[in-house]
């Protein structure tokens, strides 16, 4: 590997600190939160704005925020990016971890969308295929998908509490939209889903949301294991692995924050 060229690296530093607060920030800050030399702080400061990668503040002199050369940098990032291609290693480093099989999905109407997958080691473990479709409701990414919409959507996409009961995929899926509807709510409150042997007799699924750059949840991953292997403890470690994957996959997605 090659040496790191310290200049590059100091101006580096201090675009990242634009991440934080308010998005500005002066020399004399910049200097104090790098712990570096007034002289060198001007002088890449002063070459971050001349290739517009900052720009001054209006009506705040002294004072900088990203220009717009790293908002074209991002953007062009961002039409790179491909979320099954992502979700794909992402999914694998979390399998790896847990050693249960992993998958993300997407939301189509009332359906989920299987775009990545990969399995557990295990010799019993959950059979399916990435392109797979099934009922949002019966599932721990479908319902973390669902939780996810507002309200207005969510009324677009599942009957009304008096209308036809849902498909069941197990004896123990959600056939009730009003109790489908209270169960989201708690989804919503908890921000993670779990799904007890309702799309699966022998299996049951954590989920957490996915997130791009804007903020909005366009994704979900679970962790998929068989009822042998299933207890309250295991449920909270995959619920936690889970989060820590889904905020893995947003990062890569450009979202700032915790999924």
């Amino acid at each position: 590997m090659g040496r790191l060229v310290p200049a590059v690296t100091r101006a580096l530093d201090i675009l990242e600190l634009f991440l934080d607060g308010d998005g500005t920030l002066s020399a004399p800050e910049i200097t104090r939160k790098l712990g570096l030399p007034r002289t060198t702080v001007h002088e890449l400061v002063t070459t971050l704005a001349a290739r517009s990668y900052l720009v001054p503040v209006p009506g705040q002199s002294g004072r900088y925020r990203l220009g717009v050369r790293t908002y074209q940098l991002g953007s062009r990032y961002a039409e790179q990016l491909d979320l099954a291609a992502e979700g794909q290693q992402v999914a694998r480093s979390v399998a790896e971890t847990c050693d249960e099989t992993v998958h993300v999905a997407i939301l189509e109407g009332a359906d989920v969308i299987y775009i990545a997958k990969v399995d557990s080691t295990h010799a019993v473990r959950m059979v399916s295929a990435a392109g797979r479709r099934l009922p949002a409701h019966c599932t721990s990414v479908g319902k973390m998908l669902l939780a996810s919409l507002p309200p207005d959507e969510l009324d677009a996409r599942l009957p009304g509490p008096g209308d036809e009961p849902l498909r069941a995929m197990t004896e123990n899926s959600i056939t009730s939209p009003g109790e489908l509807r209270e169960a989201l709510a708690g989804i919503r409150e908890r921000g993670v889903a779990v799904e007890r042997r309702e799309s699966n007799p022998d299996v049951s699924c954590v989920a957490a949301p996915v997130r791009d750059g804007t903020g909005k949840v366009v994704a979900a991953l679970s962790i998929s294991v068989p009822m042998i292997r299933w207890s309250e403890e295991r449920r909270a470690e995959l619920e936690n692995l889970a989060v820590e994957g889904a905020a893995e996959l947003s990062a890569r997605l450009g979202h700032r924050g915790a999924a």
